[in-house]
């Protein structure tokens, strides 16, 4: 990274083990995860609250549609950089997400380099 400040990352996934994943893998490669939601409502409530530099944001969720949570909080927070991390890679879904303001979308099953190299290149513009 150009800077050594890290970015703060809040995570949002109703799966504890994928919000464990990314948790370890960006934790300590210049990002802070300061904190993550199994929900959508209390997602937003503590992004709301904790205003990260960047969202890593589900799209299928229980109780949330994860288009519309991003939108929210695009809408409340304009700078902050959300990140789709999600099984769900039809063509209009990821239309949709960009379309409302998502910097990157992320397929899973994932690896470590694919999400550092998808943080990277969402980022430069916040480090610049």
């Amino acid at each position: 990274m150009a800077e050594n400040k890290s970015l703060s990352v809040f995570i949002i996934d109703d799966n504890e083990m994928t919000r464990s994943v990314l948790r370890m893998t960006i934790q300590g490669e210049d990002f802070d995860v300061i904190g993550g939601a199994a929900n959508g409502k209390s997602g937003l409530e503590r992004v709301l609250k904790l205003q990260p530099d960047i969202v890593c944001l589900d799209i299928v969720m229980p109780d949330t549609d994860g288009l519309e949570l991003l939108q929210e909080i695009k809408q409340a927070l304009p700078l902050t950089i959300v990140l789709m991390v999600t099984s769900s890679n039809d063509r209009e879904t990821v239309s949709l997400a960009l379309q409302r303001g998502a910097a990157g979308y992320i397929l899973k099953p994932f690896n470590k380099g694919t999400i550092l190299d998808t943080l990277e290149k969402v980022t430069v513009l916040r480090r610049a």
